[in-house]
């Protein structure tokens, strides 16, 4: 028999399931037991069908121009309770500190009098929003979710990649992970006392209906989504049902004097929280991009009188700007009078004096990325890039030091990935998502671990062909189960026509369904 670890090769980085050849971590020994007897043929054909599994179900994303299923590779990515209390913390005084920089920058603006932050970085950065100063969120809570990227370095220490504050996406995947590895592995979640991830929705769900306007007693809360033709829908129209409210487009909403409703059959009826996954720009053609058509004009408008709630709120992109990340280590120690808990990876300010110079100069042994990218876009690793590559990022350093930031390459942990029919060592990350309803920060247990599939590849987006893996963490004893999921509405595209109480009545002919 076959077995698939044989032809296993350690990378030059840290190994999330061995110590040294042939010497499994102690968390992963189940995993091993359980993969070792199966042949190699019939892992692939697991791994095939559960992508035509996700297929059939609509879990899907856009690569080259075409909807392919999501990839999960079969081996899970396995973190010990010391571990994830390590990260819970980290992500939760990050967080904190993001909160209180944004009501600092929308606000009296103590960190720039201060000295902390330089104003060329507020006032330079596109996200900073004039119509979001002074606007004060029910609760203080502007971060209503975060997913914070992080990177297991070469010593196996957890750094920050970035933070995501505006819209962070991914955690519908979280969720469909977990649920096809309980179908092919069933018997592993037993052994190894895995903690729930499916109580997510519930904790969104209560930390919006907390984020709604002040006298409110039944807020009706919505998730508004740019519509199908987003790459992230299927995302939009999941957490929709399972919390159990309306999944609508922009043009589902009308404001009228300083608030929102929400058209139905019968009718209008007053929306008080609006989740939104669209971007500050598309959001209200009155405030922002006039040619917009996928947001609900005058929107903003009710949120700064106080009558609705947006989460994410807008102008969040001020603390996820690249540039700022570098400052975030700075900012816990003047806010929450802290010591860091998870580090930054080792960054360069290419826009401050004497640094440009020297991120010229050795810019083909840094990682440059620009400050306002997503998804892997516009990154160049410069080891392993060509002279013309190199040359031509030189110049866009140049032309513009506020729009780059400058690190040292990180060799990302690696994880065995089902390569073929054939296991093989591929970079990883870990995307923790994290609610905040204003009292307390909660963090998913787990979170999105992405894989780069292609060997030796640092980029692990989706966009840029990367897969995932599901995360568990361990419990100490064995793992509570979880709430049922509340069933909520059909999984459908927004009707144009909606009944009374926001609930699907009508799904015109040719709606998408998933």
């Amino acid at each position: 028999m076959a077995d698939i670890f044989d032809a296993y090769a350690l990378a030059d980085a840290w190994d999330e399931m061995f110590e040294r050849p042939g010497e499994v971590r102690t968390a992963y020994e189940p995993v091993l037991a359980a993969l070792q007897p199966i042949e190699p043929s019939e892992l692939r054909f697991r791994a095939d069908q559960m992508a035509r599994a996700f297929t059939d179900r609509g879990v899907t994303y856009a690569f080259a121009g075409e909807e392919r299923p999501w990839p999960l590779d079969l081996v899970p990515r396995i973190l010990d309770g010391l571990e994830w209390d390590l990260i819970q913390r980290g992500v939760s005084q990050r967080v904190r500190a993001l909160e209180a920089y944004l009501a600092d920058a929308y606000g009296p603006c103590c960190a720039f009098e201060d000295g902390v932050v330089p104003w060329r970085l507020l006032l330079g950065s596109p996200h900073f929003h004039r119509a979001a100063h002074g606007v004060e969120p029910p609760g203080g809570v502007r971060i209503h979710v975060a997913g914070i990227d992080l990177v297991r370095d070469e010593a196996g220490d957890f750094r920050v990649l970035e933070d995501n504050v505006r819209v962070p996406s991914g955690v519908s995947y979280v969720i469909e992970n977990r649920r096809a590895m309980t179908r092919v592995f069933p018997s592993l979640f037993a052994e190894q006392h895995v903690l729930p991830v499916d109580g997510y929705t519930q904790r969104l769900l209560a930390a919006l209906r907390a984020a709604a306007p002040s006298g409110v007693k039944d807020p009706r809360v919505v998730v508004l989504t740019p519509g199908p033709n987003n790459a992230a829908y299927f995302e939009h129209a999941l957490l929709a049902r399972l919390m159990g409210v309306q999944l609508v487009e922009g043009h589902d909403l009308v404001c009228r004097s300083n608030r929102v409703w929400m058209r139905t059959t019968r009718g209008e009826v007053p929306v008080h929280v609006v989740y939104r996954r669209l971007d500050d720009d598309f959001l209200d053609p009155l405030h922002f991009r006039p040619d917009s058509v996928i947001g609900c004009p005058g929107i903003m408008g009710a949120a700064m009188a106080g009558n609705v709630t947006l989460a994410n709120a807008v102008g969040n992109g001020i603390a996820d700007d690249k540039l700022l990340y570098t400052y975030v280590p700075d900012l816990i120690r003047y806010y929450l009078s802290e010591e860091p808990i998870l580090p930054n990876v080792e960054s360069f300010r290419p826009d401050e004096p004497g640094q440009l110079e020297a991120v010229l100069d050795q810019i083909d042994q840094l990682v440059i990325k620009p400050v306002d990218g997503a998804g892997g876009q516009g990154i160049v690793i410069g080891p392993k890039s060509d002279k013309e590559t190199l040359e031509r990022t030189r110049k866009a350093v140049t032309a513009d030091p506020r729009g780059f930031i400058a690190q040292r390459p990180v060799a990302l942990s690696t994880s065995p990935t089902l390569a073929g029919e054939r296991m093989a060592p591929r970079h990883i990350d870990l995307r923790p998502f994290a609610v905040n309803d204003g009292d307390d920060i909660w963090v998913l247990p787990g979170g999105l671990t992405r894989v780069a599939l292609q060997e030796g590849n640092l980029i692990v987006n989706s966009s840029q062909g990367g897969g995932s893996k599901d995360t568990w963490v361990l419990a100490e004893g064995p793992a509570e189960s979880p709430a049922p999921l509340a069933t909520g509405t059909p999984l459908t595209v927004a009707p144009r026509l909606l009944g009374p109480d926001g609930t699907p009545t009508v799904v015109q002919e040719g709606a998408q369904q998933q």
